[in-house]
């Protein structure tokens, strides 16, 4: 076969992110602490923004009235800005065009948009898992999953969290979580995205090829050593002394928290975004904390009074790019503001027997649900709910803490909140006998005479999720007590 150059046209589809729309998905996802002071920096870079004094008794939050039944979202705080969302789109689309196919957290277009490096001079896990993972797929819903991965993953670089439930909060095909974890888990450091400490200390041993049948089968019984009981490790593992003293010698020499490398975030004091306080009518009150909002404005007068001179033609682009810029962080802002109190009226609406009762009647909830009911993507409701705190009468929670996969009841008629199963654990072993504790399996029993299907390995999981020990540890607990 003779080959020949020849031109041949393909169609494709690229997601293209300018600058400003790279700035909006940030502004999306910081903490009020975050936006206070990447707001403080661009007051000092562009000459047309500036702070917006507030008169004598315009303070309040920026609210939204609503009854039980029926919540219909009020207009953010007027003195924001005149331009009342994003180049003409209405609020019933707030995030759901350019916003909808992006991935988790991205890395700055330019110095101007990196808030981050005015909190730490040394990168952090998350920015360096974040790096890796723009690196290693292009495909978007990897990418929307692989930041919520990461977003899990605590200082020491384990994610605690179990992939079914992630993928029932996102909506996500259960197999696609797992193996997008699985990528996760192939970044440095090695041994991050571990589940325990038994999965870290493996994925070390992968990485420098030295995983085989016999180490495998010692980290299996690795809670013998953890109980310094090395005559059953070593029978267990069939292992002379000197066979089983150099195993330990080369798991003590790896990392156990491969996170704690990196730089971390700054402990910040976590400030409520949104209030949510009981309205004279039954109903709810749901506001936007007014203190946490940066006021700015863009100074059209001043702009008119330099363009009005006469300036070269690189002066005259500075002076439009800054005014561009200006408007378009005023117009930001409204839109995040606008976008958060969405995501939380709706929260607040489905989760109205929580908020009145407690947390037994808390509800299953994903985000699709949320997305679907506001008419956004989920990608931007997991942006808005990540390190977002809602106050209510019954204490101050995390957005996301909102989010729980379903138990289903014995009777198929309803379905119970994950969190509120976990709840109904702790409380039972709380209140058993300490002489004769509650196995996993007798907890399946009393959960299913109050309706709760649920199986031994899951109320397993759950119980070790609270920190609780097992009922042969809890025994042996409360005979040394009682001694």
């Amino acid at each position: 076969m003779k080959i020949t150059p020849k031109l041949e046209a393909r169609q494709s589809q690229q997601l293209v992110m300018t600058p400003q729309l790279q700035q909006a998905i940030k502004l999306l996802q910081l903490t009020n602490l975050e936006l206070t002071e990447f707001v403080e920096s661009q007051l000092e870079e562009n000459p047309f923004l500036e702070r917006e004094e507030t008169e004598p008794g315009e303070e309040g939050n920026v609210s939204l009235d609503s009854g039980r039944d029926e919540l219909t979202p009020a207009d953010v705080d007027k003195s924001m800005t005149q331009n009342d969302t994003l180049d003409g789109a209405s609020p019933g689309d707030a995030g759901a065009g350019d916003w909808s196919s992006v991935s988790g957290r991205q890395g700055p277009a330019s110095e101007e948009y990196d808030a981050a490096q005015n909190k730490a001079e040394t990168i952090s896990l998350h920015d360096h898992l974040t790096s890796q993972l723009h690196l290693a797929t292009r495909d978007e819903v990897m990418l929307m999953i692989g930041a919520h991965l990461i977003d899990m993953i605590d200082d020491g670089g384990y994610m605690r969290e179990d992939v079914g439930e992630i993928s029932l909060r996102l909506g996500a095909d259960e197999a696609l979580v797992a193996r997008t974890l699985r990528l996760v888990q192939s970044f440095e450091p090695s041994g991050v995205g571990a589940r325990n400490l038994q999965e870290c200390l493996k994925l070390q041993l992968r990485d420098m090829g030295e995983l085989d049948v016999c180490m495998d089968q010692f980290l299996e019984h690795l809670h013998l050593l953890g109980t310094y009981n090395l005559p059953a490790l070593r029978r267990a593992c069939k292992l002379s002394e000197e066979e089983l003293s150099a195993k330990i010698s080369r798991i003590r020499s790896l990392d156990p928290k491969p996170g704690l490398k990196f730089g971390h975030d700054a402990v910040q004091v976590v400030l409520p975004d949104v209030y949510v306080t009981e309205a004279e009518d039954g109903g709810w009150k749901v506001e936007l904390n007014s203190e946490t909002l940066p006021r700015v404005i863009a100074n059209e007068r001043y702009f008119s009074r330099l363009s009005s001179k006469e300036h070269g033609g690189e002066a005259r682009n500075f002076l439009n790019e800054q005014m561009s810029n200006a408007n378009w962080l005023v117009r930001s802002l409204d839109q995040r503001a606008r976008t958060i109190l969405r995501v939380a009226t709706e929260i607040v609406k489905y989760q109205d027997e929580f908020l009145i009762k407690g947390i037994s009647y808390l509800r299953p909830l994903n985000l699709k649900t949320i997305a679907d009911a506001i008419e956004m993507h989920e990608s931007t409701v997991s942006r808005v709910t990540s390190n977002k705190y809602l106050h209510t009468p019954r204490g101050m929670f995390e957005l996301k803490y909102f989010f729980t996969p379903g138990i289903a009841s014995r009777d198929g008629d309803h379905q119970y909140s994950a969190e509120t199963v976990r709840h109904r654990i702790k409380g039972l072993i709380e209140n058993e006998d300490p002489a004769d504790p509650v196995s996993d399996e007798a907890l399946v029993i009393l959960l299913g005479k109050e309706n709760i299907d649920i199986a031994r390995r899951t109320v397993a999981k759950y119980r070790e999720a609270l920190g609780l020990p097992s009922s042969v540890q809890r025994r042996r607990i409360a005979k040394r007590q009682a001694v």
